[in-house]
Order: C-alpha cells, then sequence, then structure tokens
C-alpha cells in the first residue's frame, strides 16, 4: 500500500473530546472517523489490526474445537422473552418494531440465538459437548460511552457458546478456554493481560471471570493480591477485617446537635471512623421497600454484593420519612421495624461502636453488637481497601489498581437453556436440561487496549503480530530519482517476498513524513534518504526506538527479513 494511494487523514493537535492516549492517537492518525455517540467508521489501518486480531482469536477457537456460526443482529422479541431478558434488561436492549409491527431487538449478546440455533439440533448425548462461535457486529446503547473504541454503542465482539452435559465437562472446557485466552492475548502483544474473578451481572450463572489489562485509565476497580494469585474485580472480592482492640463500653446516650454525617460525629466525640457504624439507605427497586446497611465507618458498601444478596436492584433511598427513619441519627438499636437491615461483618470487629440513636440530635457510644443487639446475621458487603486481608493467603497485601475489561468467560449453567426449554435425551433415554459456558472478547477494545498499552508520546506501538503493516518505507525526497527507484525496489522485493509494507511515497518534509509513522505505529521503518544513499546505505529502526542502524543498502533487503521474521517469533514466544 502506498500513502498517496490511501484513505485516511490525520492530525497534528488533539481533540478536545480526546482524554485517553488510545482515543487521542487513533483520531489523530486517521484509525476512526466519529458517526455517533459511541459509533464509529473505521478507516484501512484500523481494519487491518482488527482482521489480524480477528484471526488470531479464529485460530484459538478452532483450537479448542470450536465451530464458527453466525448469529443475526436483528432477532424477534420473542426469543429474548423466552430467556426473560426482554423484561429485565433495562436501555442498553435496543427494541423496535417491524413494519409489520413484531417487537423486535438488536443483538447486544447472542446466548438466545445460539439456544435457538442448537435446541432442535443437539438432541442426543452422544452430540454434546460442542462450542460454537461468531465474529459479529453488536449494538448496546451504553449510557456512558467514551474513551473511543474502550467504550462504544456499536462494536465487533467474538462470543462463543459451549454446551455440556456436566458440570465436571463444563469446569474441564472453561478452562481450556481459559488458556486460549492467555494466548490470545498474548499473541496480540499484552502477555500482561491477568484474569480476575468477577461478578456475573446480566449473563447470569455463578463463576464468571475477566480479562483485564492493567491500566491508570481502566474502568474497572480491580483487587490483587501481592503476596499469592489472588486476583478479583472489585464487585466480588471478599473482605475480612482484623479484630479492633479495646473493650466493650456502657451503652451511653449522648448529644450530637447537628452532627448528621459520620465525620462529624467522629470530630464532635473524638473517635476514628472505624469506630463508628454508618447507616447507608437504598429502596429495592422490586417492591421500593427501604434496606439499611450497617458497616464500619471507614469502609465503603460495595452495591454489587448487596444487589446479590437481596436479588433485586438497588437505588439510595429517597424517602426515609415515610419509614419512620431519622435521616442523619440512623442506628441498629431501636431502630423502626419497617425497614430491612442489613449488617456487614465488619461490625463485629469492635466491641464499642458509636452509632446513632434514631433520634434527632443523638448517638450512642459504647454500641456491642452481640450484648446490646444479640446473634445477628452479617454478610460481607463492603469494598476492598488497600491493605487488606487477602482471602486466600491470609496476609495484608492487596492492592487496588484499575484495569480495562478486555474480555470475559462465563459459567452460566442452565439459566438459558432451561428458560429456553432445551433439551436432550441422556443414555439412559431420559431428556435433560444442557448446562452452558460463554466466552466473549471486544475485539475493537482490544485493538484500543494493545494501544493504551504500547504507546509513547507520538503514537501507537504495534506489536508486529497485529501491526496495520509489518514495515513501513520511507522516501525521503521521492521526487529524486535515485531515492525513488530505489525505494521502488525495496517495495517491490518485499512485496514479493509476502512482507506488508506501507510505503511513504509522498512529497512531504522529513518532519511530517516522520510524525506521520509514529501515529502509524508500524514496528520496523525503513528510511530511503539523499544523503543515505550518498554513504551508500539505509536506515532501519524499531519504532519502540530499541534500534537503530545504518545498513548498507546492498544488505538492506535481507537485513529487513531477518528482522521481520525475528519480530514474529518474538511475537510467538509470548504465547508458549
Amino acid at each position: 500500500m502506498k500513502f498517496t494511494q490511501m484513505l485516511t487523514k490525520r492530525f497534528k493537535d488533539t481533540p478536545a473530546d480526546c482524554q485517553i492516549a488510545s482515543h487521542i492517537f487513533m483520531i489523530r492518525g486517521g484509525y476512526m472517523k466519529n458517526v455517533g455517540n459511541g459509533i464509529y467508521s473505521l478507516f484501512p489501518v484500523t481494519k487491518r489490526i482488527t482482521a489480524k486480531i480477528e484471526n488470531i482469536i479464529r485460530d484459538e477457537m478452532n483450537k479448542i474445537d470450536g465451530q464458527e456460526v453466525l448469529f443475526p443482529v436483528v432477532m424477534p422479541a420473542s426469543l429474548w422473552r423466552e430467556s426473560g431478558r426482554y423484561d429485565s434488561i433495562a436501555n442498553e436492549l435496543v427494541r423496535f418494531h417491524d413494519r409489520s409491527g413484531n417487537d423486535m431487538v438488536l443483538g447486544m449478546t447472542h446466548e438466545e440465538a445460539a439456544v435457538q440455533l442448537a435446541r432442535e439440533t443437539a438432541e442426543s448425548y452422544q452430540q454434546y459437548p460442542f462450542m460454537i462461535y461468531q465474529i459479529q457486529t453488536k449494538f448496546r446503547d451504553e449510557p456512558r460511552a467514551r474513551g473511543g473504541l474502550i467504550r462504544v454503542r456499536e462494536f465487533t465482539m467474538k462470543d462463543a457458546y459451549s454446551f455440556h452435559t456436566t458440570k465436571e465437562d463444563l469446569e474441564e472446557y472453561y478452562m481450556r478456554c481459559h488458556k486460549a485466552y492467555e494466548r490470545i492475548f498474548a499473541r496480540c502483544g499484552v502477555p500482561e493481560v491477568i484474569s480476575v474473578a468477577s461478578d456475573s451481572g446480566m449473563m447470569g450463572g455463578k463463576v464468571a471471570h475477566e480479562f483485564m489489562l492493567c491500566t491508570p485509565v481502566g474502568e474497572d476497580s480491580l483487587v490483587v493480591c501481592s503476596e499469592c494469585d489472588f486476583r478479583a474485580n472489585m464487585e466480588t472480592a471478599d473482605c475480612t477485617f482484623d479484630k479492633l482492640e479495646g473493650e466493650a463500653e456502657a451503652l451511653t446516650k449522648v448529644a450530637t446537635p447537628e452532627m448528621k454525617t459520620i465525620e462529624e460525629v467522629a470530630n464532635f466525640l473524638g473517635k476514628d471512623m472505624d469506630r463508628l457504624l454508618k447507616a447507608v439507605a437504598y429502596q429495592r427497586e422490586d417492591d421500593d421497600s427501604i434496606v439499611i446497611v450497617f458497616i464500619r465507618g471507614d469502609l465503603e458498601v460495595n452495591e454489587v454484593k448487596l444487589r446479590n444478596y437481596l436479588k433485586s436492584e438497588i437505588h439510595p433511598a429517597l424517602d426515609l420519612d415515610a419509614y419512620d427513619v431519622c435521616a442523619g441519627f440512623i442506628g441498629p438499636k431501636g431502630l423502626t421495624n419497617k425497614v430491612k437491615v442489613v449488617f456487614d461483618s465488619s461490625v463485629l470487629t469492635s466491641e464499642s461502636f458509636v452509632c446513632g440513636a434514631n433520634e434527632e440530635g443523638y448517638h450512642f457510644t459504647g454500641l456491642n453488637i452481640k450484648r446490646d443487639l444479640g446473634d445477628v446475621q452479617t454478610v460481607d458487603v463492603a469494598k476492598a481497601v488497600e491493605g487488606g486481608i487477602c482471602p486466600v493467603c491470609g496476609k495484608h497485601a492487596l492492592t487496588l489498581t484499575r484495569g480495562i475489561e478486555v474480555g470475559n468467560i462465563f459459567q452460566l449453567g442452565d439459566k438459558y437453556t432451561a428458560s429456553m426449554g432445551m433439551k436432550y435425551i441422556d443414555q439412559n433415554g431420559v431428556m435433560q436440561t444442557p448446562i452452558m459456558g460463554c466466552y466473549g472478547i471486544g475485539v475493537g477494545r482490544l485493538a484500543a487496549s494493545v494501544c493504551e498499552a504500547h504507546h509513547d508520546d507520538y503514537g501507537p506501538i504495534w506489536p508486529m503480530s497485529i501491526a496495520p503493516w509489518q514495515v513501513q518505507l520511507c522516501a525521503l525526497r521521492a521526487d529524486q530519482a535515485e531515492v525513488r527507484e530505489f525505494a521502488d525496489e525495496i517495495y517491490r522485493k518485499l512485496q514479493d517476498a509476502g512482507v506488508e509494507v506501507i510505503y511513504d511515497d509522498r512529497a512531504v518534509s522529513a518532519g511530517v513524513m516522520f510524525s506521520d509513522a509514529d501515529l502509524t505505529g508500524v514496528p520496523l521503518r525503513v528510511v530511503v534518504s539523499p544523503k543515505g544513499l550518498k554513504n551508500g546505505t539505509v536506515e532501519i529502526s524499531k519504532r519502540d526506538k530499541s534500534m537503530m542502524e545504518k545498513i548498507e543498502k546492498d544488505q538492506a533487503f535481507d537485513f529487513i527479513m531477518n528482522t521481520v521474521k525475528d519480530m514474529i517469533k518474538e511475537c510467538e514466544d509470548y504465547a508458549k
């Protein structure tokens, strides 16, 4: 490909709405064009990158016995009603009517389509297990589209669905897919991606892992142990806390006028935050009832854990007066029975707490949970903290970091097969319900994540395995016959040898050419210039600046070929 023939446009300045590196460079470098909120057209350079990612994914899915299929983007709503998700998913699912008035949806995920495809085909146990996968466009009406390809509304995704007759078989295949994902990310140039235990969310099932690229610009909070292999999303990380020192004190009601926040109460009474009980009020969305969580004052409620415990969506409580709750002075002793109370496990870490007295202007000091409230049921609904206790090795070694989710896997169980009536005949002639796993990777998000992981101040540094081209050939002063002839010869020979080359044959300055080369991020650069040819050399360098050589022009082709082979092998070695 010659630069003069390529459809693209690059920008010198950073657009105002671009905040992270991948978004900045992929807009400035002519990788994509915004069409609407969270919707992009991709230029040839990006399409070449994503095609290579798709081929790596396809290769690894085929190696674990995947069968590629293709589901429709548009589906009848009846499929989603079968699974129950048509009504349970909010506005992220796009619903519409066709010209005949039928309810339709745009596919944001394809569990229903996978079951519909397989349920009338895989009717005997002899056809199990099997896995089907697709690489397909999806649409999710994401309310927070931002960050370029990191969070979009329309996206390309590989989603796979495996079907099994036993839990043991599902678990075995789940780990095969886990290992395949590790190879995929390594081959794409981000071997540093880690897997973390996660919440299954709207997908359902009890076991799930997310594959995370750790980066400060990530939207997900991760909990990682520095002493062992424990890794989890903040949403699911188990929390345990040391017992605080101190003896039980007498329960005493004290005046705390106008002291409604725990910070104000702590300062007024001269107490540390971990000696206070914080009351956090929510409302269930299924019946609007009030739920009050009591948690140690230095901790925060993990709302995902709370939702899972309550088996209901929640939102901050809006109207406490109707439930005889004294806002700002809520405590567990003497609280009205109109509300449901949830005690976090941290309430058992101290013999003496400060808490609200359920009376305007008053708090209790000396609250002892067991003495004053009895044997209350506790549940872990706290967020993990920096330096917290690891639930695996028991050491104070938890660290908090951020990450971009580049893939996920779920053990779905029979959530979809049971609700959609999928059956098979087992070896005894009895009808049984199969169980499922599902496995997703966002292609565009992975491309942007690689850019986040590998860039400098000037642009992306694409790994050889997914780079849009393997070699960037820059002809400085291509208007000079000697430069043009030698650059054309190198271009022709590399193409004949099967090397992917982007040939910058434009009549532009060296500064413009090199700036554009940095934005294109091709891993190997070859510069043909009048000065170099006068000295009988060609300049060859790596985009990551780890190598720059002046090579005799007669040896340039062989040097380029050997360097490309070495860089390809380096990517392959990451995946071993």
